[in-house]
C-alpha cells in the first residue's frame, strides 16, 4: 500500500506595485481597443453583436 504524503506549500504570491501597475495598464489599454474596434468596425457582425450586447446588458448607447 501507497501512502502519499503531502505537504502543504506556502504558495502565497506577493506582486509589486509596479507589477499591478502593469497589468492594469495593459489591462485597461486592451480594454480600450476592443471597445474602439468594436464601436468603429466597418464589419456589421462585429458591431451590431457589440450593440445588442450594450442593449442586453440595459445599457443605452444613444
Amino acid at each position: 500500500m501507497s501512502i502519499i504524503s503531502s505537504t502543504s506549500h506556502s504558495a502565497s504570491t506577493t506582486h509589486t506595485l509596479s507589477q499591478r501597475l502593469v497589468a492594469a495598464i495593459g489591462a485597461s489599454i486592451l480594454g480600450a481597443c476592443l471597445v474602439y474596434f468594436a464601436g468603429f468596425s466597418h464589419i456589421e457582425a462585429v458591431h451590431n453583436a457589440a450593440h445588442d450586447t450594450r442593449h442586453s446588458a440595459a445599457f443605452p448607447c444613444h
